[in-house]
């Protein structure tokens, strides 16, 4: 069937930076699935993004849907017709419901049985008459929070709609989008070619917009400004920081960039790297440049979107701009230098955290508290935990996080070393913030670690004290990124602590607020955070009955939990590990019936049969050597130890009856049992690893 490429253009006024790529990446899976739905479907498609403009280029659309036969199946016909051959008043709503009359049904067997069927020939549509309401249909489902309507049209749209461009290679598709008839006119660069162009055939549109100075492929265009700024960066012998979401965000701004690079007074230099970069990135979108030692030079990058004949001319009015924005940045610096963190913890007071968790203030005094309790189980130096928690907020009230909110615990580290706070504790202030994201690093220092890990159990255990736990897929206050921050802390900087007291404790200030029991409080965020490791380990290609099994046991420890798993996940690699799973599966299903079993000792004099006599020694054996290995925490090998056991296990339920007449006898091998699944519980509960087939 004959096919063309189709193009749809959207001209409109400047779109919002931050949503380009999703906007136009659902514009264009709204397209395909929409033409697929219509048999329509193209053989590829590229989607063009640029601030006046949503586009997507579909290649190879047939020109008409193919004809093709409807089969509609109805009644069977002992429904159709009743005893005497009259139709039935379902044989008549079935016809009725396909628009022909009973006597013009078929019939056919379906599923076992004769029924009436209606067939016919539909002919196909052409994709012209289709792909407007295509076009409507996906707008509609553009993911946009606010829409707006402009003049006196009642259509909403993210931005008001000035142009729509449709054509299926070269015949323009008539319709309207948006309450805007389409048409064969698009315009380019609003200053560099304010000329409309009329575009004939789909296939000129990229190159047509190109030479009217737009590069309409969004992905192209960042590319572009990469290597501009590059280049630039090269020219200086400097590195410019490319931060990606910074590209995104200028390339959505551009239709035709030009980068150009302005300078900085240098005695800007002298306030921290971190509050210009934030003011040049934040108010300039502007890109800055490093020396080889990662030290701030006093340039910057801007992204322009129009070639001047004079660009010195732009640079300096970009210099011109920047200038008071640094200079802002400064008078921030110095104004909080002159007064210290402490000075600012009494109008904590004002803030509140959280309206039945009290203020800021307060839950500085909570965190200051765990942080040095948390300190003392550590050996760690308590005084300096306590200190940093009672500063760790203070940053919060200063001019320069005020205005920058992102540089909160980066600015606390500034004016720390300023107030003359020890280099550790300044530090811990912007680490308490660590792990701010999947992936991201964890704090360097102890009083760091212990600072974060305190700061998030408290926000943990009191929201959970609140009744206000993350639901569904919901988790507002990011609860579980918290927990997860926890187990990493405590599991990569190996802090071999107890959770579930380091949870009771926190729990502890919390105590009459809310209707949770205290211990059920406990047991409730212990459970929720010890289930953050199953994600955990997921992602690192741990199977979920290796993590049952060591969750199955709650150990306490985050870091002898993880020791578990790994021990666990190199035991299924051994030849032993299946059948010793299934035995221990049978060993639990055969306790678990047997109330009492393991509380009586085994009793030598009562073995009959060699293999239960062989399986007591070897246990013997095996527990004087695994369980000093599990109490070290060398889960791996003494699971690896455990594997020597298989043949004598195996052997045993071959040869012995467990349930034998005698009831002491019978008791003496539940008990040998019992003593053989206790020392595999030592490691994990291996018999989680068994799956029935």
């Amino acid at each position: 069937m004959a096919a063309k490429d189709f193009i749809i253009e959207l001209g409109c006024a400047e779109l919002p930076p931050k949503a380009l790529r999703t906007l136009s990446r659902a514009f264009q899976e709204g397209i395909l699935a929409g033409l697929k739905e219509a048999g329509l479907s193209g053989t590829d498609s590229r989607v063009f993004a640029t601030p006046r403009r949503l586009a997507v280029m579909v290649k190879d659309v047939p020109l008409r849907q193919e004809d093709r036969t409807v089969e509609k199946f109805g009644p069977a016909l002992k429904a159709a017709y009743d005893e005497k051959g009259q139709v039935t008043r379902a044989a008549e709503g079935f016809a009725r419901s396909c628009g022909v009359a009973v006597s013009e049904l078929e019939t056919a067997e379906k599923d076992g049985a004769e029924k009436l069927v209606y067939r016919a020939e539909k002919k196909g549509r052409d994709a012209a008459d289709l792909i407007p309401g295509i076009v409507n249909q996906s707008l509609a489902k553009l993911p946009i929070p606010k829409k707006m309507r402009w003049g006196s049209k009642r259509e909403e749209f993210v931005r008001p709609v000035y142009w729509v461009l449709m054509l299926l290679g070269e015949e323009l598709i008539e319709g309207e989008v948006l309450g805007i008839a389409s048409g064969h006119i698009t315009h380019a660069h609003r200053f560099h070619h304010p000329d409309p162009i009329r575009i004939e055939s789909a296939g000129q549109y990229k190159d047509a917009l190109y030479a009217g100075h737009v590069i309409a492929d969004h992905d192209l265009r960042k590319e572009r400004i990469r290597e501009q700024i590059k280049a630039l960066g090269e020219q200086y012998k400097a590195e410019v920081v490319i931060e990606e979401d910074l590209l995104e965000e200028v390339t959505s701004l551009v239709e035709w960039p030009v980068s150009l690079i302005g300078r900085f007074e240098e005695h800007f230099l002298d306030v921290p790297a971190e509050a210009l970069i934030s003011s040049m990135k934040s108010h300039q979108k502007c890109f800055y440049l490093i020396d080889e030692k990662k030290k701030l030079l006093p340039y910057f990058i801007t992204v322009s979107n129009i070639e001047s004949k004079d660009p010195e001319q732009v640079i300096t009015g970009n210099e011109r701009v920047i200038r008071p924005r640094l200079a802002d940045a400064a008078f921030f610096f110095e104004s909080d230098a002159r007064k210290s963190l402490e000075s600012q913890r009494e109008r904590l007071k004002n803030i509140v955290f959280q309206k039945e968790l009290g203020t800021v203030f307060e839950k500085s005094q909570r965190v200051a508290k765990l942080a040095a309790w948390i300190a003392e189980q550590c050996d760690s130096d308590v005084e300096l935990a306590r200190r940093a928690g009672e500063l760790a907020k203070c940053d919060l009230l200063t001019l320069m996080v005020s205005e920058f909110p992102e540089l909160q615990g980066i600015m606390a580290y500034y004016y720390a070393l300023n107030d003359g706070e020890p280099e550790e504790l300044a530090l811990a202030l912007n680490e308490q913030y660590q792990p701010r994201f999947a992936g991201d690093k964890l704090p360097s220092t102890c009083t760091g670690a212990i600072l974060s890990i305190a700061e998030k159990l408290d926000t943990i255990v009191g929201l959970f004290a609140i009744g206000q736990p993350p639901t569904g897929s919901k988790d507002p206050f990011a609860l579980r990124r918290a927990s997860l921050g926890v187990l990493r802390i405590l599991v990569e900087k190996e802090m071999d602590l107890d959770l579930q007291q380091c949870v009771a404790q926190a729990g502890n200030a919390f105590s009459g607020i809310g209707d949770t029991d205290p211990e059920q409080l406990n047991e409730q965020v212990f459970g929720f955070m010890l289930d953050r490791f199953r994600a955990w380990y997921q992602s690192e290609g741990v199977s979920a009955d290796v993590f049952q099994s060591v969750f199955a046991l709650r150990p306490s420890r985050p870091l002898d939990f993880a020791r578990r798993i790994h021990a666990v996940h190199h035991f299924c690699e051994l030849p032993e590990s299946e059948a010793l799973a299934a035995s221990n599966k049978r060993v639990a299903n055969i306790l678990q019936k047997e109330t009492g079993a393991g509380d009586k000792a085994v009793k030598p004099e009562l073995f009959r049969e060699e293999a239960e006599k062989a399986l007591a020694s070897k246990l013997g054996e095996l527990e004087a050597s695994v369980l000093p290995l599990f109490d070290a925490g060398d889960y791996r090998q003494g699971l690896a130890k455990l594997a020597a056991s298989k043949d004598s296990i195996d052997r045993f339920f071959d040869e012995v009856m467990v349930m034998d007449e005698d009831p002491a006898t019978r008791s003496n091998r539940l008990a040998l049992l019992a003593q053989l699944r206790s020392l595999f519980l030592r490691g994990a509960d291996i018999s989680h690893l068994h799956r029935s087939q």
